[in-house]
C-alpha cells in the first residue's frame, strides 16, 4: 500500500515538473499581449496613401532631394609668381647673387613657371635639392628656361645669376628684367663709397654705407624693368666760393596827395657761392613798412640801408617785395627815390611814377634811366591803371652807377563827378490775404550825367503811374523789358540837388493760408542805393514778423532826404485845373531863361520868344497825346511794420522775407 502512495506521487511531481515550464511561458506571453495592448497607440484619422504628380515634377523635387556633387571648377591659372628677390654684390663687370623666386602652385599635376627673361642662371635649387630647367616649347617663348613643379602648394625656387654691369661715361647701371609678380624687391652692394643713386621703375627703400661698401634696397613696380643706375659723387664747392650775383630791382612810387607810397620787387641770381642776406641802399625820408618773400627770415633798417636775412643760404636765385612810404612834395619838381641792391655784379629793373588823385606829369629828367613802356616792366607796373603814369628803364652798366630821377607834378583842384546816385528809397507795400500787392516805390536821386534810369520790375508787374520831379511821366521800354525813367540833370560843377522819382505797380502773389512765408521782391535799378525803407501793411487778421536777412526791422523813421520829406513833391494830375497853375509856374521858368539870355542879339531873342509862345499855346489848349499817368493815393490800410536796408548795389533785387499767421481773435490793431 505504502508503494502504492509513494509511486504516486511521484508521478505527480514528474509532471509537474515536465509541465511547469510550459505554463510559465503561456502567463508570460498572456501578460505581454496585454501591454501591448495598453501601449498601442491611437491610429490617425488620416490613412496613408498615394500621391500622383507628373515625371518632370517627381525628377526635380527629387533632385532637390538628392543634389549631385559637382566637382570644383579648376583654378583660372596653374601657377603663379608671387614674389621675386634679388640679393646681388656687384664684382666689376658682373652683379653676382641669388634671385629667390616665390612660386603658389594651384594645379595638380605637372607646371611650368618660366623664369624671368634675361637672368643669367648657373644654378637652380628647390628645397636644397638641384633642378633642372628646361627650355620653353616651340612658339611659347621658345629660348625662355622655365622650371616644372608637381605638386601644388608655395615653391621657393633659389637661382643663382649674374647680372651683367652696363658703363657708359661716368654712370653705371643694372637693369632686372620685368616680372608678372606682385613684389619685387632688390638689395645690392657695391664695394665703393660716395655714391649717387637713381632708381628707375621702382623706388629707393634703404642707402646705407659701412666700412667702403654701399647698400641699397629699392622695390620694382613688378610689370616694368627695374633699373639701378651710379655714380661717383662729386665734390660742390660752390657754397665755399667767394659770393657773386646779379640782382634786378623794379620800383613803382606812387605820388599822392599827402604821402607818398613805394612798392618794390627785388630778385637775386647767384652766380657763385650762397648768400645768407641781402642788403638795399636806402634814400633819406624812406621808412619800409613790410619785407615778403619765401626766403626771407627778418629784415632790418641801419645805417641808410636795408638788410635781409634769408632763412637758408641761397645757392641759385631768391626773390623778396618791399612795401616803404616816404614824405614829399605835393606838386612842384619832386626828386624821386630810388633803391638800389648793394653787392652785385650788375643790376637791372627800371622804376615807374603815376599821380594819384587830379594831378599830372608836366616834365621829368632822368640819369642812368631810359624810358620805356609800362609793359616792359613787368606785370606789377603794366597793370596799372593810372592815367599819369611815366616808366624808365635801368640803362645797361655796372653796378652802382649813378641814376636819378626827378618829375614836375602839377595837380588840380577836386570837382564834383558824381554820375548818378539814389541817396535814399522808400517803398510802401500794401498786401492783401488773396496775395494782391500794390507797390509806391519813391527814390531821391541826384544826377549830372545820366539821361534815363532802368528799373526792373518783378515778374508780373504791372505800372499804374511813373511820375519825374511831381510831374507825371511815360516811361520807356529797354530791350530787355526793363522800364526806362528820364532824369533831371544838374550843371557841371555844381552840387546836384535830389529829386523824386515815383513808381506805383500791382503784382500778384500766392494767396494766404493759416500759416506760412511770403517773400517781397523789390525793383533793381542800374543805380546804387544808399538807404532803403519798407513800410509793410498786411491784413489785419494776420499777425507778421519779418524773418532775418537784407532788412532789418526798425521803428519807423521819416524819410532822411528831404526831397523825399512830407511836401517834397508827388504826382500831379493833368486833368483838374490844379495842374494848370504848375504849368505856368514852368512857363515863367521859361521865361526867366530867356530874360537871361537878353545879352544875345536881337534875331535869336525873337526866335526863342517865338518858340516859348508857340509851346505856351499848345499846352494852354488842354490837349495831351497818348496816355496820361492815372493819379491816385496809396491806400494805407491795416497795421504795418517797418523794415531798413543799406547800400544796394546796382542791378541787384532786394528782397524781404515775412512770416504770416492767422490770428484767431482777427480784429484791427
Amino acid at each position: 500500500m505504502k508503494t502504492s502512495i509513494l509511486s504516486v506521487v511521484l508521478e505527480i511531481r514528474a509532471i509537474a515538473s515536465r509541465r511547469l515550464p510550459l505554463c510559465l511561458l503561456a502567463i508570460s506571453a498572456l501578460f505581454l499581449t496585454v501591454a501591448q495592448a495598453q501601449e498601442k497607440p491611437v491610429e490617425s484619422p488620416h490613412a496613408s496613401g498615394w500621391v500622383v504628380i507628373p515625371v518632370e515634377e517627381y525628377r526635380v523635387l527629387r533632385a532637390k532631394a538628392y543634389p549631385v556633387e559637382h566637382d570644383p571648377e579648376p583654378p583660372p591659372l596653374d601657377a603663379t609668381l608671387t614674389r621675386v628677390d634679388y640679393d646681388l654684390h656687384v664684382t666689376g663687370e658682373l652683379a653676382a647673387g641669388r634671385a629667390n623666386l616665390t612660386v603658389d602652385v594651384l594645379k595638380d599635376g605637372w607646371v611650368r613657371v618660366p623664369v624671368p627673361a634675361g637672368l643669367l642662371v648657373r644654378e637652380a635649387r628647390l628645397d636644397g635639392k638641384l633642378v633642372s630647367l628646361v627650355p620653353s616649347p616651340q612658339g611659347k617663348g621658345a629660348g625662355h628656361l622655365s622650371a616644372l613643379l608637381s605638386h601644388p602648394g608655395r615653391w621657393v625656387l633659389a637661382l643663382d645669376v649674374d647680372v651683367p654691369v652696363t658703363a657708359s661715361t661716368s654712370d653705371e647701371s643694372i637693369s632686372l628684367p620685368s616680372t608678372e609678380s606682385g613684389v619685387t624687391r632688390a638689395s645690392v652692394e657695391l664695394p665703393r663709397q660716395g655714391i649717387d643713386l637713381r632708381v628707375d621703375g621702382g623706388i629707393l627703400s634703404e642707402k646705407s654705407e659701412t666700412s667702403g661698401e654701399t647698400k641699397w634696397l629699392a622695390y620694382g613696380r613688378g610689370n616694368e624693368a627695374l633699373t639701378l643706375t651710379w655714380r661717383k659723387k662729386t665734390e660742390d664747392h660752390h657754397i665755399e666760393l667767394p659770393l657773386r650775383m646779379r640782382g634786378s630791382l623794379t620800383q613803382l612810387t606812387s605820388l599822392g596827395e599827402d604821402s607818398t607810397a613805394i612798392y618794390a620787387e627785388a630778385s637775386l641770381e647767384i652766380v657763385q657761392g650762397a648768400a645768407r642776406e641781402a642788403r638795399i641802399q636806402l634814400p633819406e625820408k624812406i621808412t619800409i613798412n613790410q619785407v615778403s618773400g619765401a626766403m626771407v627770415a627778418d629784415w632790418e633798417m641801419k645805417n641808410g640801408e636795408l638788410a635781409i636775412t634769408f632763412l637758408e643760404p641761397v645757392e641759385h636765385s631768391a626773390r623778396f617785395v618791399i612795401n616803404g612810404e616816404a614824405r614829399l612834395p605835393r606838386d612842384g619838381i619832386i626828386d624821386i627815390p630810388l633803391l638800389r641792391l648793394l653787392h652785385t655784379e650788375r643790376d637791372s629793373g627800371g622804376v615807374a611814377v603815376e599821380i594819384l588823385g587830379a594831378g599830372e606829369i608836366k616834365d621829368q629828367k632822368a640819369h642812368g634811366l631810359e624810358d620805356a613802356d609800362a609793359s616792359d616792366l613787368g606785370e606789377m607796373i603794366a597793370s596799372r591803371q593810372s592815367p599819369a603814369l611815366a616808366a624808365f628803364r635801368a640803362r645797361a652798366g655796372e653796378a652802382g652807377a649813378t641814376r636819378t630821377l626827378s618829375v614836375n607834378v602839377a595837380r588840380y583842384d577836386q570837382q564834383a563827378v558824381l554820375m548818378a546816385n539814389i541817396e535814399e528809397a522808400r517803398y510802401d507795400i500794401l498786401m492783401s490775404a488773396d496775395g494782391k500787392e500794390l507797390v509806391q516805390a519813391r527814390y531821391a536821386v541826384r544826377n549830372n550825367q545820366r539821361n534815363f534810369v532802368k528799373i526792373a520790375l518783378p515778374p508780373g508787374a504791372s505800372v499804374w503811374s511813373a511820375s519825374l520831379g511831381g510831374r507825371p511821366a511815360r516811361p520807356g521800354q529797354s530791350p530787355d523789358g526793363s522800364l526806362l525813367l528820364p532824369l533831371e540833370k544838374s550843371r557841371g560843377g555844381e552840387d546836384a540837388p535830389a529829386f523824386v522819382v515815383e513808381l506805383m505797380y500791382v503784382t500778384k502773389a500766392p494767396a494766404w493760408q493759416d500759416k506760412g512765408k511770403q517773400t517781397v521782391a523789390l525793383p533793381a535799378l542800374d543805380l546804387p542805393i544808399s538807404r532803403t525803407g519798407v513800410l509793410f501793411y498786411y491784413p489785419p487778421m494776420f499777425r507778421v514778423s519779418a524773418e532775418p536777412g537784407t532788412f532789418r526791422t526798425q521803428e519807423y523813421q521819416g524819410p532822411v532826404s528831404v526831397a523825399l520829406a512830407p511836401g517834397g513833391g508827388g504826382l500831379v494830375d493833368l486833368g483838374t485845373p490844379s495842374a494848370i497853375p504848375l504849368q505856368a509856374k514852368e512857363f515863367d521858368r521859361l521865361e526867366q531863361f530867356t530874360k537871361l539870355q537878353s545879352n544875345d542879339d536881337k534875331e535869336k531873342k525873337d526866335a526863342t520868344q517865338a518858340l516859348l509862345d508857340s509851346f505856351k499855346s499848345k499846352s494852354m489848349a488842354g490837349r495831351v497825346t497818348g496816355i496820361v499817368p492815372v493819379n491816385i493815393d496809396f491806400p494805407a490800410f491795416g497795421p504795418s511794420i517797418y523794415l531798413v536796408s543799406e547800400l544796394t548795389s546796382e542791378n541787384q533785387s532786394p528782397v524781404a522775407e515775412f512770416s504770416f499767421q492767422h490770428d484767431k481773435k482777427g480784429g484791427a490793431r
